[in-house]
């Protein structure tokens, strides 16, 4: 199975995407969120689920690891396809689905397509009691490539070591450099990094 890809962002339609791999086009379904999140033309990481029938094996791609999870749950719903999934992800961040979800507010979800009031009911009755230990995320930050090398590529290995998520090492350490400068030494930013994911 494909959990992860990580290439070129070749195109970006309505619904999906094609990662380049090393010459291979992969595409890829996603909510708007995710498609958003990507940078045309320039390598980025994708979260990815794949869904194996008899006649298609088809992936989905995710910015980051909360909307995958939510995407997972959703689909265990009866009415929820894959498609239907998105379209919710596409309305509803993970922090505002467990929001709507705890509040029982059927009319945020009904916002998505192919969610009506039916369906909208089933969701809050079959996921209530689960919404509140599933990830909220991180506010959809990208899902940032590894630079391509020196200190801020060093600092980024240490703090994934230490078991922090890439997306938020990454971009804890954008903040620490573009206050550093270039020339900070190692030990200097990896500090700095771990002050910024301490906040």
């Amino acid at each position: 199975m494909i959990a992860q890809l990580r290439g070129r962002v070749e195109q970006i339609e309505a619904d999906r995407c094609v990662i380049d791999v090393n010459g291979v086009g992969y595409l890829v379904q996603a909510s708007t969120r995710t498609l958003a999140m990507l940078p045309a033309g320039e390598i980025a990481t994708v979260l990815v689920e794949t869904q194996v029938r008899e006649d298609a094996i088809t992936l989905f791609g995710f910015a980051e690891a909360a909307e995958r999870e939510w995407f997972r749950l959703l689909t265990t719903v009866q009415g929820v396809g894959a498609r239907v999934a998105l379209n919710i992800l596409s309305a509803l961040s993970p922090r505002d689905l467990v929001g709507a979800i705890q509040a029982g507010d059927r009319g945020s979800l009904t916002r998505a397509q192919g969610v009506g009031a039916k369906l909208a009911v089933r969701l809050l009755t079959e996921l209530r009691e689960k919404a509140g230990g599933m990830p909220v995320g991180v506010g959809f930050s990208p899902v940032l490539p590894p630079p391509v090398g020196g200190v801020e590529a060093d600092a980024l290995s240490a703090l994934l070591n230490l078991g922090y998520r890439r997306p938020e090492a990454a971009a804890a350490l954008e903040r620490v450099m573009q206050r550093l400068g270039d020339d900070a030494a190692l030990d200097a930013v990896i500090r700095e990094g771990l002050k910024e994911l301490a906040r």
